[in-house]
């Protein structure tokens, strides 16, 4: 942990090179939109009516509102979670970029210095490289869903970065920050309980919590991660944590941007179905079955007939159907009683799913999956590939495939405001001002 946190202080205080740089840009920009997306939902706007909001200058992104930019934090994280587009990394198996930024941004909005673009985006990087190591370094124990817990150890190192911290303070904060994780069972996601929702934004507060009290001086480096990583949530293997640090490339640059609003144990399921679409013509009525075979990662994705949209984006049956029916899986075809929400849940049950634990071996460089149509005439149509597109092993998506995806969710001015207003704070000398520049995304009061 020492070794950890002398390399993160290190690390921000000579400033990221250009290409990590331009990745977290590249990152910021995907999270903002898909934050002011998440924002829109239904959910979130009943969740903003009765979330008491303190005044404040920080933006609430997706909104025209300020607040205080804990609140802000917090809020922001939980619409960032509630379409499943969100930015992941395949070496941790969770999502380290939602675990730290929002943080990052209320701690530089707190800072009593002024912090600037590249400090902040400094410090994103540094904070996801120790929570994308924290989340390689953990087993978890099977039941443990990977929000909430090893990813504020990002936060917190980020945000105690961000604060003036000595190595030892950001040593401690990190290891404070897993005395305070939540717990996260997979049956709460499958159930579709919005609780789920919460655990990000949760564990990035813990990371905040922590760096505080490292500051004051009452927290230190004793163990914490060891008696819950390794003791509650799973095995925590200690010199994996400090394994190739300064020799590998950072994991921000090895992370995935998503397509699917799903899961993205479902992903590549969804890109195969649509390769399958465009090798022959065919329409859902011709299927009589999908055999999906994929790794194990995915085996908590089988249960069927989903009642929200959070239970729908984590059952893989469904979002396959959806795929298949309605050729897309994004935010309209993913809200419960709509016609092809309907559709896609009457077509699951021809879909079929075998979890090959011997695909495992490949792990976690590659999420084999491999999906076989099965037609009402006894021909079949079959392909397979290693990672979801938009991974950075397998066709990572560019600058054109982002505003693309941006476009789709948000519109084309919010689209290209996100991107301006990520522009404006990676280059700005006080970070808080160019944060004023979200407000140009903001939607209507409420």
């Amino acid at each position: 942990m020492a070794g950890l946190a002398e390399w993160a202080t290190a690390a921000y205080r000579s400033s990221s090179d250009p290409a990590t740089q331009r990745r977290v840009r590249f990152l910021l920009t995907d999270l903002v939109g898909v934050t002011v997306a998440g924002m829109r939902t239904p959910e979130m706007r009943r969740l903003l009516e009765v979330w008491p909001r303190p005044a404040g200058t920080a933006p609430l992104i997706g909104t025209a509102e300020t607040c205080d930019p804990e609140t802000g934090a917090f809020l922001a994280a939980v619409a960032a979670c509630m379409l499943e587009l969100d930015e992941g990394n395949k070496h941790a198996a969770g999502h380290p970029a939602a675990h730290v930024v929002f943080t990052a941004v209320a701690a530089a909005q707190l800072s009593p210095e002024a912090i600037s673009g590249p400090q902040l985006m400094t410090a994103v990087a540094v904070g996801y490289e120790v929570a994308a190591r924290f989340g390689r370094a953990t087993t978890t124990a099977t039941g443990w869903h990977p929000h909430g817990h090893w990813g504020a150890t990002g936060a917190a190192a980020a945000a105690a970065l961000l604060l003036g911290a000595s190595p030892a303070q950001v040593a401690a904060a990190i290891d404070s920050s897993t005395g305070l994780m939540q717990v996260t069972p997979w049956g709460t996601v499958l159930s579709g309980d919005f609780t789920r929702n919460l655990w990000i934004a949760g564990a990035g507060g813990a990371g905040l919590r922590a760096a505080r009290l490292a500051m004051a001086g009452l927290a230190e480096n004793v163990g914490n991660a060891q008696h819950s990583l390794g003791g509650l949530v799973g095995e925590l293997d200690l010199e994996a944590l400090g394994a190739g640090l300064g020799e590998e490339p950072l994991l921000v640059t090895q992370g995935y941007l998503k397509q699917h609003a799903s899961c993205s144990y479902t992903h590549s399921a969804v890109d195969l179905v649509a390769s399958l679409r465009a090798a022959r013509p065919w329409h859902e009525t011709d299927v009589a079955t999908v055999r999906v075979r994929t790794h194990s990662l995915a085996r908590p994705l089988l249960a069927r007939h989903p009642r929200t949209r959070l239970a729908a984006m984590f059952s893989l049956p469904f979002v396959v159907a959806n795929a298949v029916v309605n050729g897309r899986v994004d935010p309209a075809t993913m809200q419960p009683g709509t016609r092809e929400f309907l559709a896609a849940e009457a077509f699951s049950e021809r879909v079929e799913v075998e979890i090959d634990a011997d695909l495992d071996a490949h792990l976690p460089e590659r999420r084999i999956t491999e999906v076989v149509l099965g037609f009402h005439d006894g021909s079949t149509l079959g392909l397979a590939q290693p990672n979801p597109v938009g991974d950075a092993d397998h066709f990572p998506l560019d600058d054109g495939a982002l505003r693309e995806k941006m476009r789709a969710l948000i519109g084309a001015g919010a689209a290209a405001d996100v991107e301006d207003a990520v522009a404006a704070i990676a280059a700005s000398h006080d970070v808080v001002r160019a944060l004023a520049s979200l407000h140009r995304v903001g939607g209507p009061r409420v």
